[in-house]
């Protein structure tokens, strides 16, 4: 929708509207494409392979479709994408290695153990522990890798949601969309890092352009979180079947 909204306000596609014939085509010449994610996602929740796995389905996939079908991935191409995806790469490892470093200093502190002290201290409501851990965990996805704080803070967290009544699944969700919107904030924000060199753009424009997503975004975790039937209802649905 936020995406909509700036294409209609900045004039994006005023182009004349395709025919139901160029429509067709290009959904034809797209299809094999298109099947990427059907294989990845079908493969991972029919437990056919792992998502570690499905990243080398993926890659293999792709290059027999871009090579042998539409025959537009040279082995030219084929060196400059390789090229990019090392220093891509290389990028994101550096940042992965410093939030690493840094959740090993803040354990050792014991910090998060004494942020769960304190979020006990304030109150025992449900809906303002889970607003004070919504602000905690944006904070924390802005300067933590997401591994690194899913693997230090769950155990500090899940047994305080336990002890306050909240939907562990529904609690996990929240977590996850949380720490989701802090890959695309400063200052850490690897996402963002992702962009701006595959836009080939200077950072601060790419931040410049963020702030609406961001609203959308926290907007989507203030319902997620205070609306748990968003999350619980597909679940209860599949249990109950």
């Amino acid at each position: 929708m936020v995406g909509y909204v700036i294409s209609r306000k900045r004039g994006y596609g005023k182009e004349d509207p395709a025919t139901l014939s160029e429509v067709w085509y290009a959904f034809k010449d797209a299809f094999l494409g298109l099947l990427m994610p059907v294989i990845i996602l079908g493969g991972i929740y029919g437990s056919i392979f792992t998502p570690t796995e499905a990243a080398v389905v993926a890659v293999i996939y792709g290059y027999v479709v871009g090579a042998w079908v539409y025959r537009e991935l040279t082995w030219k191409k084929l060196e400059q994408t390789l090229n990019s995806s090392v220093i891509t790469t290389a990028i994101i490892m550096i940042i992965i290695g410093c939030a690493a470093l840094f959740a090993l200093v803040l354990t050792r502190e014991k910090i998060p153990q004494d942020i769960a002290v304190f979020l006990l201290g304030v109150s025992h409501n449900p809906l303002v522990i889970l607003a004070i851990v919504n602000v905690f965990l944006l904070l924390v996805g802005m300067v933590m890798e997401t591994a690194a704080a899913i693997i230090i803070l769950t155990p500090i967290l899940v047994p305080i949601i336990m002890q306050l009544g909240i939907n562990p699944v529904h609690f996990g969700i929240i977590m996850i969309t949380n720490l989701g919107i802090g890959l695309v904030t400063p200052p850490v924000g690897i996402n963002l890092y992702v962009a701006s060199n595959v836009a080939r753009t200077r950072m601060d424009l790419v931040i410049r352009q963020l702030w609406p997503f961001l609203i959308a975004m926290i907007v989507a975790l203030f319902l997620i979180t205070y609306v748990p039937e968003i999350t619980l209802g597909p679940v209860n649905f599949f249990h109950n079947r």
